[in-house]
């Protein structure tokens, strides 16, 4: 499995916006995580952001929400995620970037953290609740373990900040498209396309848009605006909560291959 920068640029040579899906990890368990792990990356999947249960997911909604709720009532905990992810990653095309709050890390101690996720087989990493002017240690212990931890953007952030964070962010720069928390959105707001031009300015490094993209019109609008990466996270977790495991994953393989297809219409997926 390549790093997350090697395989933007394979993906960049090829001209194709990536796929980025979100699950959470340990709904309705780690077995069906793993599966689905592995259709994902068989539908159409470039990369997959692999959520890890929290009690008090500030970023995120109300599907994500009640998933790691669940998850986190049957006892899905970050030990049980990496020792998940590590049993799969090897047999996986599409490297994994994992997203955590930063309590776990903490928890654990950060250096412990990283070396455990790199262990794991897992290349990237994404914390929603740690700010720019705190992430400084995590990033120089990252970058020591070969771990790229993606920063975030939001449509407020001023030029000066966008500027900052392209220049620290690893991997890709995390556009979030909306204020405010996850979940599926009837439209995307065309603020997105104006922030996308702004970082495009201050970096090459590739953008992912992320928050609020839940069809496959909304994935091709973000990647017509000139995304490098289009992330889908609620409407995927709503998919596999479905009335069976085997209902859900194959609801979550439809949808990837449909995603990825109005993203790359060249692209053949070979499910």
């Amino acid at each position: 499995m390549t790093s997350i920068s090697q395989h933007f640029e394979l993906l960049r040579a090829k001209k194709q916006c990536a796929l980025i899906p979100f699950i959470t990890a340990g709904d309705p368990d780690l077995e069906t995580t793993a599966e689905a792990l592995r259709l994902l990356d068989s539908s159409g999947a470039d990369f997959i952001e692999l959520g890890v249960p929290y009690t008090d997911p500030l970023a995120d909604g109300p599907v994500i929400q009640a998933a790691a709720t669940r998850a986190v009532k049957h006892g899905t905990r970050l030990t049980h995620v990496l020792e998940m992810a590590q049993s799969v990653t090897r047999s996986l095309r599409s490297p994994i970037i994992l997203f955590t709050y930063y309590n776990p890390i903490l928890n654990m101690g950060v250096q412990q953290f990283l070396e455990n996720v790199a262990a794991s087989g897992i290349k990237g990493l994404v914390v929603p609740d740690l700010p720019l002017e705190e992430a400084g240690n995590l990033l120089e212990f990252a970058d020591t373990v070969g771990i790229e931890v993606t920063l975030l953007v939001t449509p407020n952030s001023s030029p000066d900040r966008i500027e900052a964070i392209a220049r620290q962010s690893r991997g890709f720069i995390y556009l979030v498209s909306v204020t405010g928390v996850t979940g599926m959105r009837s439209q995307m707001h065309g603020r997105v396309k104006d922030v996308l031009n702004q970082i495009r300015s201050v970096t090459d490094k590739p953008i992912g848009v992320g928050f609020g993209i839940s069809t496959t019109e909304q994935a091709h609008q973000v990647q017509e605006w000139g995304a490098d990466a289009v992330i889908v996270g609620s409407a995927f977790v709503q998919r596999l909560a479905e009335v069976t495991p085997y209902n859900g994953l194959r609801a979550i393989a439809s949808f990837c291959s449909d995603l990825k297809t109005s993203i790359s219409p060249t692209v053949g997926i070979k499910n």
